[in-house]
């Protein structure tokens, strides 16, 4: 793994395979590392013709941390955007995706295709909006356009995404098992072993609640993006799971009617995760997209 300045912060991120290979810039969600991004499904996706370069947003694992922007007050944010007034927040999503072309930059890439899951699709349509001419395709995993009128998460759903995070490693393990267990895919659900080794290695790597905090700030700051997505030009993929409690399929599918043309593969049984099960599937709708869309 390494690290680049862009955009005045570090960025950590690592590839696999070839840089003469197809490249694909994976996006990973609120609060998460990019090592959620396996090394094995990494390696599918090279094996089909890629590049994959993965990263870790700003604020999370081992890239720029914005301790002197403080801890917002979420209540107060979500308040104010309930009432559509202006969200003031340390960075929005469009830092994000201003950080990850920034990316593409550092690593002399022209054009790439990309693939966000969760708040990494709305950094990934928020590229789109910003940065198309950069873009061979995107792909949108489990995530949203910030539609007020979608249906929202469900309350169980929300109640574990914004449970205290712990303090010590055991109270951090058992979070995630419940966390897992309420959004995951109900059809395929990864063992209480599993789950607890990944937060394991996460919280080894690195523990950073506030960055979580000032994420969900960004999202709440960035606001509606359908509007926009309507003149997005780029190929765009949308995958989402039909029994995704936290951003529910509808989001899904106000994504692949926002954007002209839209390609949506629905996955039945599929929360907000990434199940084993399911990768599959998943490689192979996007290495088919990026396949087509490649020039």
């Amino acid at each position: 793994m390494s690290q680049l300045r862009i955009n005045g912060i570090d960025i950590e991120y690592d590839t696999f395979g070839s840089p003469s290979d197809r490249p694909l810039l994976l996006i990973m969600g609120l609060g998460t590392q990019m090592t959620r991004w396996r090394p094995e499904f990494c390696q599918r996706l090279v094996d089909n013709g890629h590049y994959v370069i993965r990263f870790d947003n700003r604020d999370i694992g081992l890239s720029h941390k914005f301790d002197d922007a403080g801890i917002p007050d979420m209540v107060q944010l979500f308040a104010a955007a309930l009432e559509g007034k202006p969200v003031e927040a340390p960075y929005t999503l469009d830092h994000m995706a201003d950080d990850a072309v920034g990316l593409l930059d550092a690593l002399e890439i022209e054009r790439a295709h990309i693939c966000g899951a969760s708040m990494g699709g709305m950094i990934a349509q928020t590229m789109a909006i910003r940065s198309g001419d950069r873009l061979h395709s995107m792909t949108s995993i489990m995530s949203s356009t910030g539609n007020p009128e979608l249906p929202p998460s469900k309350p169980e759903a929300m109640a574990a995404l914004t449970s205290p995070a712990g303090t010590t490693l055991e109270e951090v393990l058992e979070r995630a098992v419940s966390i897992s267990r309420t959004i995951g895919s109900p059809a395929y659900q990864d063992s209480e072993e599993n789950i607890r080794e990944r937060a394991r290695q996460d919280f080894e790597r690195s523990f950073y609640p506030a960055g979580v905090t000032r994420q969900m700030a960004a999202i709440a700051a960035s606001g509606n993006r359908k509007p926009a997505l309507a003149n997005v030009t780029t190929p765009t993929l949308v995958i989402h799971g039909k029994d995704d409690p936290l951003v529910p399929v509808e989001g899904g599918l106000d994504t692949a009617e926002a954007v002209t043309g839209s390609r949506l593969e629905l996955i039945e049984g599929m929360g907000h995760d990434l199940p084993e099960e399911v990768w599959d599937q998943i490689v192979g709708a996007i290495s088919e997209h990026t396949g087509q869309h490649h020039r």
